[in-house]
């Protein structure tokens, strides 16, 4: 679909305000939900494996689910599924409260509070890349950091509303907060396309025209001989057809006009059922067509190289790098470190700082001189780096620098998008963004109970970190070498094999 030419400012400024507060509002307490988790392991007494998966989920499900949550908002817009998801995110969390086990947390918090953030983080990117060219990375890291705000805020309201209100009443304040969604939805104008089809009601409406199309094209005979006035036969038949009925039909009518008109009613009535026999095999054929264009357009994607060296990346990131974000906390309490010492809790440094991230690296992709793809793959080597170093913290201090640093270089979720759109292009955003967010969905929702499990087998957070760094470190290394320029150099280099030459001599002039 082609749409007009981006605004890059107007009203494009106040989809980047509603998107920013959809984004704080949706995705404060499940960013925020290492809180959560401590008092969950306390009044359900499971263990950290299981526990971990509440928080997980309810990152991973939306992001597992983006391919649906992509064709979601190709199909209706962005501000109808905002509306619709700002009351799945609400709902879930007022739910939420009622939870009697952990089992209950998986559905309510897990899947019904992730799938609507996932479609709320869909429809708020798809919409502010169709606004914004020139100043696209600008205005994601914006909308972006609206998420690391909620995460800054909610990590301390969430603990403030235990103390007073308790677990129960701390979600249901949360899930009330929540329905401010939908006033940003209501705001989320769409960007009309310069040659989109019309809705379905004019479609159907133009179905007589559909008709002489498809005969037009296809030339199927069955078919068009079976529909009263679009057969495409031979004139003469056609002709003398006329000329040698029309004379007899004429005497039988004026003989008996009753069986003229039942003859009348189901001929108009075989012509119906004709229309919309022919019309259902159309759409079919269309819905096919489209299924294939789908698949063919997916293959297409993976044989470019880059793309698919971005999809193991992000896959393995979101493995080693979302645990920090959940059990941070934890990790400070099995290193002994004490609540006095606690001035200001991890998750929230990690929230502020990924917001600053956001922004910043926003502002940097905007730069012609900057390699977009490059800067991503120093943030993925760098958080791998940062998350061996983990285990060798001990202190509360050591633990904040590392959870500053963790948490500025998680803000490369907000150049994630403008990467994809190098790769594949704005055409093919929607398609490769929600493939891509597939697989970070898988990361989420496997990386907390891996790490949970590690600590549950080796009663220490030690292994799981390297693990998780490992695996950073791995999907970086991949990406980087499927950027380098050197291979398609090196195939440009390869020797061409020398082209055939035939000598003809002419033997006679005859």
């Amino acid at each position: 679909m082609d749409f007009k030419k981006s605004p890059d400012g107007g009203w494009g400024w106040v989809i980047v305000l509603v998107s920013f507060f959809t984004q704080f509002l949706c995705y404060g307490s499940p960013l925020a939900v290492g809180v959560l988790y401590i008092e969950w392991l306390d009044i359900f007494g499971e263990g950290k494996g299981k526990t971990a998966w509440v928080g997980s989920l309810a990152s991973g499900v939306g992001l597992l689910a983006s391919p649906v949550c992509s064709l979601c908002v190709s199909s209706f817009g962005a501000r109808p599924v905002t509306i619709f998801s700002g009351f799945m995110v609400a709902g879930g969390l007022m739910l939420s409260s009622f939870a009697p086990n952990i089992y209950f947390l998986f559905f309510s918090y897990g899947i019904v509070v992730g799938l609507g953030c996932g479609l709320l983080y869909t429809a708020t990117v798809t919409i502010t890349c169709q606004y914004f060219d020139s100043h696209r990375g600008l205005a994601l890291g914006l909308i972006s950091t609206g998420s690391s705000v909620g995460l800054f805020i909610y990590a301390a309201l969430q603990r403030l509303l235990i103390e007073f209100y308790g677990l129960d009443g701390c979600l249901l304040i949360v899930g009330a907060l929540a329905l401010n969604i939908l006033a940003c939805g209501s705001l989320m104008r769409p960007l009309q396309s310069s040659d989109c089809p019309l809705p379905e009601k004019t479609a159907l409406e133009s179905v007589p025209d559909q008709y002489s199309i498809y005969s037009e094209k296809e030339k199927d005979l069955e078919e068009n001989t079976n529909i009263p006035g679009r057969s495409y036969g031979a004139e003469e038949t056609c002709k003398s057809a006329l000329a040698s009925g029309g004379q007899k039909q004429e005497s039988l009518l004026h003989k008996n006009p009753t069986t003229g008109a039942h003859t009348k009613e189901a001929e108009s009535y075989k012509k119906k059922v004709a229309e919309q026999t022919y019309f259902c095999k159309q759409l079919a054929k269309r819905k096919w067509q489209l299924y294939k264009n789908y698949c063919g357009e997916t293959v297409a994607l993976f044989k470019n190289k880059v793309f698919s060296a971005l999809f193991i990346a992000i896959f393995l990131f979101d493995i080693g790098g979302f645990p920090p974000s959940l059990l941070m906390e934890d990790v400070a309490r099995s290193s002994n470190v004490k609540e006095e010492e606690l001035i200001m809790p991890l998750i929230s440094i990690i929230g502020i700082m990924t917001a600053v991230g956001k922004l910043l690296l926003g502002i940097l992709a905007d730069f012609k001189w900057i390699n977009t793809l490059y800067l991503y793959v120093a943030t993925l080597i760098s958080m791998g780096l940062a998350l061996c170093a983990i285990p060798f913290a001990k202190s509360y201090v050591t633990l904040a620098i590392l959870s500053g640093i963790l948490g500025f270089l998680t803000g490369n979720w907000s150049i994630f998008p403008y990467v994809t759109t190098k790769t594949v292009g704005i055409e093919k955003l929607a398609h490769a963004y929600g493939i891509l967010m597939f697989f970070a969905g898988l990361g989420n929702s496997l990386g907390p109970p891996i790490v949970g499990w590690f600590y549950d087998w080796t009663q220490t957070y030690d292994t799981a970190f390297y693990f998780s760094g490992f695996c950073v470190l791995l999907g970086g290394c991949v990406l980087l070498l499927a950027a380098l320029p050197s291979w398609d150099t090196f195939n440009k280099l390869l020797p061409k094999p020398a082209p055939t030459t035939f000598l003809y001599k002419v033997t006679s002039n005859v």
